[in-house]
C-alpha cells in the first residue's frame, strides 16, 4: 500500500466521511477506491465480518455480480475484432440448437433488446411477476451449492413467452449473457474462463479476478457476505460467502477486487482492449435507460461516465469511469441481503451519492 492510501482518511476526509455515512445507512462494510486529479485514494469503513470489529480488506475479493456483463461483452467484442463474431449476425447462426428467434442479433443480446425471458424472473409494467429459477429466500440458501449449466438456463428461459418482439424494446435479462457465454464457447472452442484469461485477465495482470465456474469458494482476503431469511417463523442469518454462482452464469458470476476493477475499466475506456470503432459501438446507449453493449452510459458533471454495478447475496461491486479515463471509482460492499432486497434503496442512494460527489451531478 502506498503512503497516500495509508493516510487516505487524512488526505480526503470528505470521502471518508461519505463512505462512513453510506455504511451507516445499512451496509456491513465498504471499500472505496477513487482515482482523479488528486491521485489515488483508498478508504474502508464498517466491518468485514458480523460480530467482529476488523474493517474490510482494502483490496479484498468480492462477488461482482452484473459487472461480469462488462467483462463478457468485452470478450465478445474482442472476438468481433478478431473476425470470429459479427454484431449484426443472428445469434441463431452461432447456436442453431436452441431454436432462437432469427431476428435476435448479437448486438441485441449484448444490449438487452432481444426480448428473451429473464431466467431469474420478470416483473411486468402492470406489476405481474413471472418467476424464474430460485435466487432468493430459504430456497436459494438451501440450494446455493447447486450447479446450473448455461444451456440449461437458456432452455428454461426459452420455454417462457418472450417479453417483446426482438429489437422493439429494452429489458434487462440475464439470459442474454448466458447466451453470450455459449456464443463465445461455440466460436472459440474454449471456455469463457480461458478466453477471458487470454484477452483480458492475462494482458492486464488481473491476478485478483476469477471466473469461478462452479467453484463455491472466494479467495482470501474477503469481507463476508450474509443472507437473512425466515424459516418456520424464525429469522435466520447465514454466511453465504461460499456459494455456487453458476445459477447466474455470465450474468453475474465473477469475482474481482476494487483495484482490478479499476485497472479493467480504465484500460477499457482507454482503448487498450478494443479498437476505437468497437469501443464507440460499446458506448453508444439505447434510448430507454442508456445501456450500451455491456455498460451503462451516464451523463454527469464530468461528462460521459461508463459504468456497471452488480450485487447479490451480501456482496456487491461498483465500477465507474469517465469516458476519457481521467476519473474512476470502484467499490466493494458487504451486507446482509434478503429476499425483499431491503438494501436496494440504500445501494442505489449510495451509488448516486458517490457519483454526484466524484463525477458531479447528472446533467
Amino acid at each position: 500500500m502506498n503512503i497516500q492510501s495509508a493516510t487516505a482518511a487524512q488526505d480526503r476526509p470528505e470521502l471518508q466521511q461519505t463512505l462512513q455515512e453510506i455504511v451507516d445507512s445499512g451496509l456491513l462494510g465498504m471499500t472505496l477506491r477513487v482515482r482523479d486529479e488528486q491521485g489515488d485514494w483508498v478508504g474502508t469503513s464498517g466491518v468485514s465480518k458480523l460480530g467482529e470489529t476488523a474493517k474490510p480488506p482494502t483490496n479484498g475479493h468480492v462477488r461482482i455480480g452484473s459487472n461480469t456483463k462488462t467483462f463478457t461483452a468485452t470478450v465478445v467484442l474482442q472476438l468481433v475484432a478478431e473476425g470470429k463474431i459479427e454484431l449484426d449476425t443472428p445469434v441463431a447462426d452461432y447456436l442453431p440448437e436452441f431454436g432462437l428467434d432469427e431476428r435476435i442479433t448479437v448486438r441485441m443480446m449484448l444490449q438487452h433488446n432481444s426480448g428473451i425471458f429473464n431466467f431469474t424472473g420478470e416483473v411486468y409494467p402492470d406489476g405481474t411477476i413471472a418467476p424464474g429459477i430460485p435466487w432468493g429466500g430459504k430456497e436459494w440458501v438451501d440450494g446455493r451449492f447447486k450447479t446450473y449449466e448455461a444451456a440449461e438456463l437458456v432452455r428454461f428461459a426459452l420455454s417462457k413467452p418472450a417479453r417483446f418482439e426482438p429489437g422493439t424494446d429494452w429489458s434487462y435479462a440475464n439470459t442474454n449473457y448466458a447466451l453470450a457465454t455459449l456464443v463465445i464457447e461455440q466460436v472459440t472452442g474454449r471456455t469463457f474462463a480461458e478466453e477471458a484469461e487470454r484477452l483480458i485477465l492475462g494482458p492486464l495482470g488481473l491476478s485478483g479476478t476469477v471466473v469461478p465456474g462452479t467453484s463455491t469458494e472466494i479467495p482470501e482476503p474477503h469481507a463476508h457476505a450474509y443472507y437473512r431469511y425466515e424459516d418456520a417463523g424464525q429469522e435466520q442469518t447465514v454466511d453465504v460467502s461460499s456459494s455456487n454462482p453458476s445459477w447466474i452464469s455470465n450474468g453475474g458470476d465473477m469475482i474481482s477486487t476494487p483495484e482490478d476493477l479499476q485497472t479493467f475499466i480504465t484500460a477499457l475506456v482507454g482503448g487498450k482492449l478494443l479498437p476505437a470503432e468497437l469501443l464507440a459501438e460499446m458506448f453508444t446507449p439505447e434510448t430507454k435507460v442508456g445501456y450500451g453493449l455491456g455498460v451503462f452510459v451516464q451523463d454527469t458533471g464530468s461528462g460521459k461516465v461508463i459504468t456497471h454495478n452488480g450485487g447479490h447475496g451480501g456482496h456487491a461491486a461498483l465500477m465507474y469511469s469517465t469516458a476519457d479515463g481521467s476519473k474512476s471509482m470502484t467499490a466493494a460492499l458487504n451486507y446482509v441481503d434478503d429476499a425483499d432486497l431491503s438494501l436496494a434503496a440504500a445501494f442505489q442512494a449510495a451509488s448516486k451519492r458517490l457519483v454526484d460527489e466524484i463525477f458531479g451531478p447528472a446533467e
